[in-house]
């Protein structure tokens, strides 16, 4: 069954999005691309220096994956913007992550810079995909402002810790009409067949990958995570009862 995911005018077979982040070499990218099946994958836009030797992570990206870019490093929304509209000038499409974040403890994003960010770059063309802190509010006034879809964090960036905001995510899927793409904190493939199971459009992760001991191995478990969790939702999760029902009829017993 062909069960496509559609944002802005892009329909991806793939609902596993990667990062590009945190490698032990960057020639691993091309190799975790194709055992994830990914389609998407995110690059953050840093200042080099041409004579320095710096390599280019966009040679190990194959031409057909969709790119992300994302504004991390930004702290106010006209930072953001300004990083969005350098990542187009730069050929790199126009589909832009939105990272807006001031804490740098928790890296917690700036939900209301993100709104305002979201607002200038829809405006613009751009397709917006928003990462934020899962607050229902925030996500209708992002859809409200032309977000294609909005990604709120299932735990901090980088930490592992899977799906600590289950309850609100679970409020976002049922109340926000735009694709939710659970990122930041999922650890494990269970975690990101969970996201999917509870309705999730699609997951985003790369430091549970790139730092597993076998980043290409991680990289299959969680397409089939994912596969299996979006296959579970569309079957239908059975009811959940507080008291035991017996599978077979409680009559017509042989003792």
């Amino acid at each position: 069954m062909f069960d496509p995911l559609v944002i802005g005018d892009t329909v991806l077979s793939s609902r596993l999005f990667i990062g590009t982040g945190k490698y032990s070499r960057n020639t691993l990218i091309p190799e975790v691309i194709a055992c994830s099946g990914s389609e998407v994958i995110t690059v953050a836009l840093r200042r080099v220096d041409p004579a320095g030797g710096t390599e280019n992570i966009m040679n190990h990206i194959p031409e057909h994956m969709k790119l992300l870019p994302n504004t991390s490093g930004a702290r106010t929304a006209e930072e953001a913007v300004r990083i969005a509209r350098l990542a187009r000038a730069a050929g790199l499409g126009n589909w832009v992550k939105i990272e807006v974040i001031n804490d740098q403890k928790y890296l917690l994003p700036d939900n209301l810079e993100t709104i305002r960010a979201t607002e200038i770059l829809a405006a613009e063309g751009f397709v917006v995909l928003p990462y934020m802190s899962p607050d229902l509010s925030v996500a209708l006034r992002l859809r409200d402002v032309g977000a294609a879809a909005v990604m709120p964090l299932g735990s901090p960036i980088g930490t592992n810790r899977g799906l600590r905001t289950k309850e609100l995510l679970r409020i976002l899927i049922e109340e926000v009409n735009l694709p939710i793409i659970v990122d930041a904190g999922i650890g494990r493939p269970s975690e990101a067949a969970e996201a999917m199971e509870m309705g999730a459009a699609a997951v985003l992760l790369n430091t549970a990958i790139a730092t597993a001991r076998d980043p290409l191995g991680m990289a299959e478990a969680f397409r089939e995570a994912v596969s299996a969790g979006r296959k579970a939702y569309l079957a239908g999760l059975g009811p959940v009862e507080e008291s035991a029902a017996a599978s077979s009829p409680l009559t017509g017993f042989l003792g």
